[in-house]
């Protein structure tokens, strides 16, 4: 039986559900802008399409999949839940489209090649040598990206790439990767533009938080090292993994059979840019050197949630896909419909009716691979916001319900937990459709 709970107060809606799922904590770290800043892992890099650690802990101690159970997320990010997991003593696997992320999502949950201490003294000696490299460096910086050079004061980009090439040379031995993170997290805080998420924006001048990056650097390295201790001194014994692949493909999926539990949080039909969220590390660190191999490496594999990863053919080839499901393809096919419509009133409107059938029919695939593999009863809960292109109002946790009991779960819970966009109430031009994000909770028939 499918409940749905639409109410503004988060833990009185908790509450009519039988108890079975938490409120959401009071903190609320992390819970508007992606990852926390503060919680051990999530501080190594704050992702802005993350899970609040302190809520998928809480989660996972209601849903009681079992101890030492294996969760898995299809849309494991940063690798909050894999962390969160693992806490619990469970054993995890996630799969993560983003190459980037998933390296850092694998790097929390991979077993530390030392003592965390001595990742804080290689720290400090790269610290050290990058200050005396820097002058040299200098005369290099024109070779970086131009959007690299547009971020950063001169003086401060000759000691981060100084920095840089240390790592890349191997500097750091072992903990090369650890390194290599713990300088992708200061640049954003060492920055003398506005790089927030999702968008850079170098024609912006602002004052950077950190005017030394290279004690910022050490700063990072340090909390990494703590948290790497703490996680060694639990002496948990479980396996967690992230792989990097695309989790509509089953071949993606190997080692997740006979999963417990999953949670999850896929990407939200709101136009967010996963790849171009990240350009700023990805041009500095040298995994893309322009908009199209960004685009070619990055973001091709990554599920349709923003109208510049659409196309005429993709989108009439995941409306065929669909057509299997009645409810859900016709649904699909009139927001289609409404949105064709809606763009034809505007100059360059954007193609949101293309993202809507790549993007359920991408959810068809996942949630199919997700089925295969999780246990008979084993509780599924995936945290997802509607949308309204437009002014269009797109029901995604319904229609994914939808697809889940075609693809053999059944739908126990629909809550509302929050509502959104309120920060652009004021916006004039934007639409008045009131938003929320919700949480489904799927069990495998």
């Amino acid at each position: 039986m499918r409940v749905l709970i639409q109410d503004s107060s988060v833990s009185d809606a908790l509450r009519r559900s039988d108890d079975l799922l938490p409120a959401e904590p009071g903190s609320g770290r992390g819970r508007s802008h992606g990852t926390s800043s503060k919680e051990a892992f999530d501080r190594w890099f704050r992702y802005p399409a993350g899970f609040a650690s302190d809520y998928v802990s809480t989660l996972l101690e209601n849903l009681s999949p079992g101890p030492g159970s294996l969760i898995v997320d299809p849309f494991a990010g940063s690798g909050v839940t894999g962390t969160a997991a693992r806490n619990a003593g469970h054993s995890f696997f996630g799969i993560e489209t983003h190459p980037l992320i998933a390296e850092l999502a694998n790097l929390k949950l991979q077993v530390a090649p030392g003592s965390p201490k001595s990742f804080a003294k290689a720290a400090s000696s790269l610290a050290k040598a990058a200050e005396q490299a820097a002058p040299s460096t200098a005369g290099t910086l024109r070779e970086e990206a131009d959007l690299t050079q547009r971020c950063f004061e001169p003086d401060v980009l000759a000691r981060l790439v100084s920095l840089r090439n240390l790592i890349r040379a191997g500097h750091a031995d072992a903990w090369g990767l650890y390194a290599k993170w713990a300088l992708l997290g200061t640049l954003r805080d060492v920055a003398s533009v506005r790089v927030g998420w999702p968008y850079q924006r170098p024609g912006t001048q602002r004052q950077p938080r950190f005017t030394d990056p290279l004690a910022r650097f050490v700063q990072r390295a340090t909390w990494m090292a703590e948290d790497l201790q703490q996680e060694a001194a639990s002496g948990a014994d479980t396996y967690a993994s992230v792989t990097h692949g695309d989790s509509r493909d089953p071949a993606a999926w190997k080692g997740a059979d006979g999963a417990q539990g999953c949670v999850a949080s896929p990407p939200y039909l709101n136009n967010f840019d996963y790849a171009d969220a990240t350009r700023l590390e990805l041009y500095f660190w040298g995994d893309v050197t322009s908009w199209a191999d960004m685009c070619s490496t990055v973001r091709s594999g990554m599920v349709t949630a923003t109208t510049q990863q659409t196309s005429v053919g993709a989108a009439r080839e995941a409306t065929l896909k669909l057509a299997r499901f009645t409810n859900t393809g016709t649904a699909v096919e009139e927001l289609t419909t409404q949105l064709q419509a809606e763009r034809s009133k505007r100059n360059r409107g954007k193609e949101y009716d293309r993202v809507i059938p790549d993007y359920f029919a991408a959810m068809v695939e996942i949630l199919e691979n997700l089925a295969k593999s999780m246990a008979t009863d084993a509780p599924v809960v995936w945290l997802v916001g509607d949308s309204a292109p437009y002014g269009v109002y797109v029901d995604t946790p319904g229609l994914i319900g939808q697809i889940s009991e075609h693809v053999g779960f059944s739908v126990e819970k629909d809550i509302v937990l929050r509502r959104r966009g309120q920060r652009w109430a004021t916006n004039q031009t934007r639409h008045d459709v009131e938003l929320s994000e919700r949480l489904i909770l799927l069990r495998r028939q």
